[in-house]
């Protein structure tokens, strides 16, 4: 299990769309991912969770992920969140 402390730097935090994309992004790994944010702990690949987190940007996350390709999808994700392209 890996478990990684997220800056939001998308300049639109995660709204409706940087979700999907997220989403997409989890989906596309083996492993279980989560997100935490304060007490809160949602499944990274279900849109109705993670639409419940609201983050803007400059907000953090912690990402959760545990399984086979748990560093890939912990990478991807911090990419991701970092607006790397």
């Amino acid at each position: 299990m890996i478990t990684k402390m997220m800056d939001i730097k998308i300049p639109s935090g995660l709204d409706p769309s940087t979700i999907a994309l997220f989403i997409q992004i989890a989906s596309q790994y083996d492993s279980s991912v989560y997100v935490e944010v304060d007490d809160k702990q949602v499944n990274a690949k279900s849109i109705m969770g993670m639409m419940t987190l609201g983050v803007p940007m400059g907000g953090k996350v912690n990402v959760i992920a545990d399984g086979k390709d748990e560093a890939q999808v912990i990478e991807h994700i911090s990419k991701y969140l970092n607006n790397e392209k």
